[in-house]
């Protein structure tokens, strides 16, 4: 089985309205223009803005990327189908031949994994039988001896198990017969009506006739009588023997309980050292509800490949989807400084000085001639006005007006202003959120000169609601400090309307690196910065400078 490669569109963690209708927009684009299968996709949980947003056009939200390391589903699996453990160890090698296996799973009537039966347990136990009763220790069915020895059960009840006995060779005189053949044996003899007479006057539970000899009405009655179960079977008797020990059901010689399974949401990283350790040929999959699925083995890992990204509205490693380096990562889409991604190889790497990711969606719009949906055109205004802060950002450049004023029109927003007020005011809607909650609702972990701090930020046009949810972060953030690796972090309590913010700071030389990047006063852990409104183009920007500075 081969999964379908998909090709996802991702923007960064934490994800903004921009990150989101983009990917939304570029897999559009994509998929009207470009060969393959592009689907849009998320880093993190969705914030209010953007479920306002989403919902307000009636598109759905993207699935959830929680992870670029390369899955054990995502690459090529032996479908594998798997059997019951009461079939005969006969059909167990002859679908290994069939499927050019070594490994047979065993499951369950729900299709759940019981067990495995390999070529090697089969092998072993030929060498390690040495007793005449293993048929009837592994309580085999009449019903399978008939199928191993290519015959027939003439007399009996063939779903009976053979549960007590030995095998015995009746090629003795009858006189003697009774010195070997005990009561419930199961008794292999040819066409002689005496030798078979003799093992119905012995109990035997079951005759095996060979070469396909007729059985006469009498034995038959008697046996029918006696409770005697009659196989036929076109073998001589040295075939017979040589085969019928195949007719024991697997579930008597597979491997129980410490089976090593992996599931398909397994990283195949992961798995790779638990195959060095292990060194079976195969391994069942299982589904994340405990489904088999089918098996994988060294060879599958060998020249696979890890996921295809593109990525939007990021380039910074710290901002990407956890392992971003197990992907291989197609072209990217942004607007922000250069970050710290490499690439193995070339890629298209669109980057522009304007206020959002989504306009440049527009210009690639306009670029291939296409038609903009009117949903996805109501998603990219959004975007823009979001990031822009409806036009009063300094990010904001005339091509993201042009481009936001335009897709209003297609749209369908016949006042922008009202819905960008209808849209902020449902993201800064914080009075029932936790710390934790608003803190990283739009957070970014940055490194400068080595330095890391983190920077979150809440855009808003309540000043009182702004100033309601100072007193609940300050205690949090002290906390997040010390985690993560982070030695400081900034969060930004940005008034839209009187285009100001309280920056907040805490953290190792936080507030000397407010001081020296912006020459402000500060209070305890805050200082407030008329005109600052943008965390890209204003207060990152001031804090490179600043750092650049430091010894």
């Amino acid at each position: 089985m081969k999964k379908n490669r998909d090709i996802y569109i991702i923007g960064h963690r934490n994800p903004d309205t921009d990150s989101i209708c983009s990917a939304i927009a570029y897999a559009d684009i994509k998929n009207r223009t470009a060969k393959g299968h592009y689907v849009p996709m998320r880093a993190g949980q969705i914030n209010e803005e953007t479920e306002f947003v989403l919902n307000y056009f009636h598109a759905d939200i993207p699935g959830y990327l929680p992870d670029a390391a390369s899955q054990v589903g995502e690459i090529e699996i032996h479908e594998i189908p798997g059997v019951s453990a009461q079939i005969s160890v006969k059909r167990a090698w002859e679908m290994m031949k069939q499927e050019n296996v070594v490994t047979l799973p065993i499951t369950t009537e729900d299709n759940h994994l019981e067990g495995l039966i390999t070529v090697s347990d089969i092998a072993k136990s030929y060498m390690d039988v040495h007793d005449n009763d293993v048929l009837s220790q592994a309580c085999t069915q009449y019903s399978s001896i008939a199928e191993t020895l290519d015959g027939q059960v003439v007399v009996g009840d063939a779903d009976r198990y053979f549960d007590a006995g030995r095998v015995v060779i009746g090629a003795f005189n009858p006189d003697m017969m009774g010195n070997f053949i005990r009561e419930k044996d199961l008794v292999i003899v040819g066409n002689r009506a005496e030798d078979q007479l003799c093992c119905l006057d012995l109990k035997a539970s079951c005759i095996v006739v060979g070469l396909g000899a007729q059985i006469s009405a009498s034995i038959i009655r008697l046996a029918q009588d006696s409770g005697c179960v009659i196989i036929s079977s076109p073998h001589d008797t040295y075939t017979i023997a040589r085969l019928i020990n195949q007719a024991i059901p697997v579930r008597h010689l597979m491997t129980w309980g410490k089976v090593i399974t992996f599931q398909t949401t397994d990283k195949v990283s992961e798995i790779e050292d638990v195959m060095k350790s292990s060194r079976h040929r195969d391994y069942p999959v299982l589904s994340p509800r405990g489904k088999y699925i089918g098996t994988i083995s060294r060879r599958n890992l060998i020249g696979r490949s890890g996921k295809k990204l593109i990525l939007v509205d990021h380039n910074e490693k710290s901002q990407a989807v956890p392992n971003i380096d197990e992907a291989e990562i197609l072209e990217i889409i942004d607007h922000h400084r250069l970050g710290s991604l490499e690439t193995i190889s070339p890629i298209l790497f669109r980057n522009q000085p304007v206020g959002c990711t989504g306009t440049i969606m527009y210009q690639i719009y306009q670029e291939h001639m296409l038609d903009i949906p009117q949903k996805i055109a109501g998603l990219l205004c959004s975007a823009i006005v979001s990031d822009t802060l409806l036009f009063r950002s300094p990010t904001c450049t005339p091509a993201d007006r042009a481009a936001a004023e335009r897709l209003a029109v297609i749209a369908g927003i016949d006042d922008l202003q009202k819905y960008a007020a209808a849209m902020f005011h449902a993201g800064s809607s914080l009075g029932n959120k936790s710390a934790d909650e608003i803190f990283y609702q739009d957070f970014k972990k940055f490194m400068l000169e080595k330095v890391t701090f983190g920077v979150g930020q809440i855009s808003s046009m309540d000043a009182a609601e702004l100033s309601s949810i100072k007193d609940k972060l300050l205690p949090f953030m002290e906390n997040e400090c010390s985690r993560n690796d982070i030695q400081m972090v900034f969060f930004m309590l940005t008034n839209i309307i009187e285009e100001k913010t309280e920056l907040l700071f805490c953290g190792n030389k936080a507030e000397e690196l407010v001081k020296d990047a912006f020459s402000a006063d500060t209070g305890e852990n805050s200082c407030l910065l008329s005109g600052v409104i943008s965390r890209k183009k204003q207060l990152i920007p001031a804090f490179m400078t600043a750092l650049q500075d430091w010894d």
